[in-house]
């Protein structure tokens, strides 16, 4: 049996006030949280291209294609091939992060801090 048009709909979902977020939102609208600070996270507000070009500054293709082995670093290399094979990877994209953590911290021991 199919439901004629002429049925009544169900109403909208009551509103539901959310006074911290300065409007009403309805129950099938969820609220996004403001995002927390991280000051101790040195990859908050990078972008995976301000990474990579850091990287490519401090190590140059050949050594970060040594440090990293990955074809994208090793056979004619750029920045745009880079980027989007590390956005279609995560492992190596987890790899060029930690590299760059290590960079951190070899540049903090050596006084060579940006």
């Amino acid at each position: 049996m199919h439901a004629s048009a002429d049925a009544p709909h169900p109403p909208d979902p009551a509103p539901i006030e959310a006074p911290h977020l300065g409007a009403e939102v309805t129950a099938t609208t969820p609220a996004k949280a403001p995002a927390a600070p991280q000051p101790r996270n040195p990859l908050h507000g990078l972008t995976l291209q301000a990474i990579v070009e850091a990287l490519v500054t401090a190590y140059g293709w050949p050594g970060l294609a040594e440090r990293l082995p990955v074809r994208c670093f090793q056979s004619q290399p750029s920045v745009k091939s880079s980027l989007t094979f590390l956005r279609k990877t995560p492992w190596a994209r987890e790899k060029v992060e930690g590299l760059y953590l290590f960079m951190l911290r070899e540049q903090k021991r050596s006084g060579k801090v940006r």
